[in-house]
């Protein structure tokens, strides 16, 4: 779509009629859209600055929106929704930020207390969001609001250039210099292929920012020594399925955390043979469906 066509369609939209396009889904869906931030400030007739062009623009990488559809695919559009139960969509399709939360979040409140007493997680988007200037500080403050040095694993979700892996975060509660549980990182990487040590830079920088906002005395050498560990996990089978592996990686992973996380027994579960595509899809199948029964409850 070209920008000419595209900024005239925005400015037509009335975002907070109940006939408007986003209001089949709700407002939370699109909280990281980008067409919903671009047309608000059109809708007050606020000139766009450099910084919020930029913004915006980063938006795109990772923020694809339901407002690509047209008006005119309206009724179809909401019946099929409506009987998914309430906007769920299905897991067969490349995930949106959005999605990719709402069944994170059904996932999570699924998982023991004792469990969500020693893990913490991260918005699937703030990894992205920190490697821009101007969200750069707002990432690092709201991590600093999880407590993260006091849990054993910290779930971190990734997407960057339309692609999903799972970072962890291992014995962080523990000192860099612990012989008995060192922490450590796990990369969990459906395509190989890609090649997630490609993130490593990136996530070097983001722990060591981490640990900065949190006044902790440790250095960016000291930094470099934490272990970046990425197990051969099974592969995605298609382009869009790198979504609904993370999904499955949460599940398996917290499911079978070990009680101490030993870089010596590494990889414990996390090897080729973990799981079978058919296991993928039966639990995508039965995530839905869970998600759909909820929401129609």
């Amino acid at each position: 779509m070209g920008k000419r066509k595209l900024s005239k369609e925005i400015i037509t939209i009335d975002l907070e009629s109940p006939t408007s396009p986003v209001a089949d889904y709700g407002f939370s869906q699109h909280r990281s859209c980008w067409k919903h931030v671009l047309a608000t400030l059109k809708a007050r007739k606020k000139r766009l600055t450099k910084k919020e062009t930029e913004a915006i623009d980063s938006f795109k990488l990772t923020a694809p929106c339901l407002l690509n559809h047209t008006c005119g695919e309206r009724s179809k559009r909401k019946t099929t929704y409506e009987n998914a139960g309430h906007g769920v969509s299905k897991l067969n399709k490349e995930l949106l930020s959005s999605t990719f939360e709402m069944y994170f979040e059904f996932l999570w409140r699924g998982f023991s207390e004792d469990k969500g007493a020693s893990c913490a997680y991260l918005d699937c988007l703030w990894f992205s969001l920190y490697k821009k200037r101007d969200y750069k500080s707002k990432v690092l403050k709201w991590i600093k609001d999880k407590n993260i040095f006091s849990k054993k694993y910290v779930l971190v979700p990734i997407v960057i250039w339309s692609h999903w892996s799972f970072l962890i975060f291992c014995n962080f509660d523990e000192s860099l210099e612990s012989t008995t549980r060192t922490p450590c990182m796990l990369l969990l990487d459906s395509l190989e292929s890609a090649d997630p040590r490609r993130l490593e830079p990136d996530i070097r920088k983001f722990v060591y920012d981490i640990y900065r906002t949190e006044d902790r005395p440790q250095t960016q050498k000291s930094i470099l020594k934490i272990p970046l560990l990425t197990p051969q996990v099974p592969q995605q089978r298609s382009d869009w399925e790198c979504g609904n592996f993370v999904l499955y990686f949460i599940k398996l992973f917290m499911d079978g955390a070990p009680e101490n996380f030993s870089i010596k027994d590494f990889p414990y579960f996390m090897k080729r043979n973990w799981f079978t595509p058919e296991d993928v899809d039966c639990f995508c199948e039965g995530l839905y469906s869970d998600v759909v029964a909820t929401r129609c409850s």
